[in-house]
Parts: C-alpha cells; structure tokens; sequence
C-alpha cells in the first residue's frame, strides 16, 4: 500500500496518459481510432514488468451467432489485449478486465477543459473515461506493476485483459470469452465506488413499427374502414400504453424482487414518424431499452422469455383495436446483453470487501441497474466477474467527467490486496 501512494504521480500520469488516446465508442463502417495504439502501450508497460502479453484482432466469425455482435461490426484496427504474470501453479488465478472505448465527449464546448487532455484540478483528474474507464484500467495496471516490482510471486496467474466494444455492444469481452481468456475469478474496475458489484441486470433492444395510412392532415380523418386516412403515432400510442401496463405489472412481481438490482424496465428510448408536416403518417418506429433481471433469463442466459412476454403483450393489445389487428405490428430485436450474478459467498466478493476495509473504503455487496463485461464472463467466459472501482458511476458519461486521485489510489491498493489475499503469495 505504501509503494502505490509512492506512485500516485505515475498512475496519475499513466490515467491522463489513456485519456489521451481516442477511443470514442466505434460505429459500424467507421474507422479505427487510437485503440491499437492504446493496447500497445498498455502492453509495452506490462511486458517491461515480466508480463508474458498478446494483441490479437478477433476474427468476426469466430463470433458468429453471438448476440453481443451486431451485423457488420468488425475488429480491424481495434484489438484486444491480454497480459499474464504466470503464478506458481498451485493458487487460484485472478483477471482484472477494463474496457477501452469511451463514450462521445459532445458537447465539447460545454466541457471546462478538453476532453482528451486530462487535468487535475483540486484533488480529481478530468477528462472522458476518467472514470469510465481508464482510470480503474490504470488501477489495475499499477497494482499489478507494484506487485512485479516488489518481486512478489503469487500461487496463481494474474490476467490483465482490456477490451474494445463495451460502450456500444459488449462485443470486445465476447471476443476475449471466444479467445480464452479465463480465470477463477475477476474484477472488473468499473467505477463501483468501493462497493462490490454481484449482480447486473440484462437488456434487450426492441425496435416497433406500426403502420397506419396516409391522408391530409387538414381533413378530418374518416372511418378507416372506408378507405380513410389512419394516423401510425396515434396507433403507436396503444403498443406504447401496453408495454407502459406491463412494466407497471413487473414491479409489482413477486420474482422481480432482487436484494441488488432494481424491479425490470421497459424505457421508450427512440421514436421517428411521419413523412410531411400536413400528412398523417404512415409508419411509426420506437425503441425501447428494456432491463430484466437473471431470475429472468433462459436456460442460455439470454432474454427469450423476456422477448416473448412483450411480444405477447404488443400482440393482445394490436388485437383489441381493429386497425392493428389486420395489421399487426412488428418487432426488430437488436443485440441484447445478458444479466449476470455471481453468488454472495464467492470467495472473490469475500476478498474484495476484506481489501476495500483494509485500505479504509469499506463497501457493501449490491448489484449494478445497468451491465459491464463481468457478465460476459461470467455468463459465458466460466469466470465468476464482479466489479469492484473508484469513485461514483454517476460521474460517467457526464460533461466534466472526473475521478478522485484519491479513489484511484485507493483502487490500486485494494486490487494488490486482493489479488495476494484471492491468489495467495509465495515469494517476495
């Protein structure tokens, strides 16, 4: 603990070092940023330390079929990093998993400094990803070092695994799955405020369209049986009521009570409509972001029963109203993530709350509302992943992002402890 305070101006540095390369959260058909540049430096520094380290590019159709995959999404230029300190062979192995890419830093001009050039003003370092999450990334990449430096060899393998695609589509941590990268357990530093993260719920993307029929705004609109106009946002409003009711009907669920994670969510997130300013539109789009918990997951660990509960429900209610029931609406399902828990009494959540009281940030076992990569891994990967960071989440993806030097200090610390405490020690 007291080396890493020693190297506060390095992981510091190391943090501003990250934010300064641009990884803003890829679209599909656009280039490549500064990812691969950022995995090199990453594994440049863990090499120099007696990492054995990988940059691979994952082929897409070693993917295919994965759901974290959206169509047309391609690695080229954007890989992904492994770093392995080999341990004794005889303790449990331990990954630490951040994610590279960022979301956008608009509006600029409403940020108090660039977003790309980190500053430390009064205690805490800004700048995108501060705290979502290059600054966890630095934590743990400093924990590690610190460790190495000091000769200490653990009983198991330590694993630093960074990973693009997590802002958008989780398709980096399934690239990483799909490779093979595996431990008994895993941190994921996102930003958890010192508590340990068990638990994250899942979501589906549905995206609705409802059709109506076009006619002149400026006439009264007729019976629809007789040829007359039907206006799509109106009939919009009946799915939208619906799936309003069934949401209202999950937080009263007995099976949506979770001791860490909030009842599901149906959330209208998009909606389009209509081709003219005095034409009663036609067609009418909106997607939704909808959250389940793991009780609600398949067999698979995916939301098909969730997809056919509201499937159900937009089809009972088209069915009551006379245009919709001749012209039934339709769903696009677009790439969903999976929920995730990881129990209570896992060796790694007992090690994490130990660390987090050692080093004066005692936290408590919850969930997170929304996801992180540790779902992946744990769901798909055989690698139980909680989370455990600095700092509040509620500082991501805002204007003026930024993290306490403090808190990152207080990470590195803790992620030592708890790889010695998880792995064991066998030589300093």
């Amino acid at each position: 603990m007291e080396e890493i305070e020693r190297s506060k101006e390095d992981l510091v540095a190391l943090t501003a070092d990250l934010i300064g390369f641009d990884t803003t959260a890829h679209e599909i058909g656009a280039p490549p940023r500064d990812e691969a540049r950022l995995q090199e430096h990453l594994a440049q520094r863990l090499g120099a330390v007696g990492a054995q380290t990988e940059i691979w590019e994952p082929k897409i159709e070693d993917l295919t079929g994965s759901r974290l995959v959206p169509p047309g999404l391609t690695f080229e230029g954007r890989p992904q990093m492994l770093a392995r300190f080999a341990g004794a062979g005889h303790g449990r192995s331990l990954l630490l998993n951040g994610h590279i890419d960022v979301v956008s830093s608009e509006p600029r001009n409403r940020w108090t400094s660039d977003p790309n050039q980190a500053q430390v003003r009064n205690g805490r370092l800004y700048g995108r990803g501060a705290v979502d999450m290059k600054g966890g990334i630095a934590a743990m990449v400093v924990a590690a070092e610190t460790l190495m430096r000091l000769g200490v060899r653990l009983a198991g393998d330590l694993l630093i695994c960074t990973v693009t695609d997590e802002e958008s589509t989780g398709a980096g941590g399934a690239a990483a799955v799909a490779h093979g990268v595996a431990a008994d357990a895993a941190i994921v530093t996102e930003a958890s405020g010192f508590d340990v993260w068990t638990a994250c719920r899942g979501s589906l993307i549905p995206t609705i369209t409802v059709v109506g029929r076009p006619g002149h705004a400026g006439w009264s609109a007729a019976d629809p049986g007789d040829g007359g106009a039907v206006n799509a946002i109106e009939k919009m409003g009946i799915v939208s009521e619906a799936l309003r009711h069934l949401e209202r009907q999950w937080h009263g669920r007995a099976d949506q009570h979770h001791p860490h994670l909030s009842p599901g969510d149906i959330i209208p997130t998009m909606i389009s409509g209509g081709e003219w300013i005095v034409t009663i539109p036609a067609s009418c789009r909106l997607t939704y972001h909808v959250a389940y918990l793991p009780g609600q997951a398949d067999a698979d660990g995916w939301g098909s029963k969730v997809e056919a509960e509201i499937a159900g429900c937009i089809e009972r209610a088209a069915n009551a109203d006379p245009w919709l029931a001749e012209h039934q609406p339709t769903i696009e399902w677009g790439p969903g993530v999976p929920p995730a828990e990881v129990p209570s009494d896992h060796p790694i959540v007992r090690v994490m709350l130990d660390a987090g009281a050692d080093i004066g940030r005692p936290g408590r076992a919850t969930g997170f509302d929304n996801w992180h990569d540790g779902a992946t891994f744990t769901r798909f990967g055989g690698t139980p992943a909680i989370c455990f960071g600095p700092s509040d989440v509620r500082s991501a993806h805002t204007i003026d992002e930024s993290v306490a030097v403090g808190d990152l200090v207080a990470c590195a610390q803790a992620i030592a402890v708890g790889a010695l405490r998880f792995s064991g020690q066998v030589g300093a």
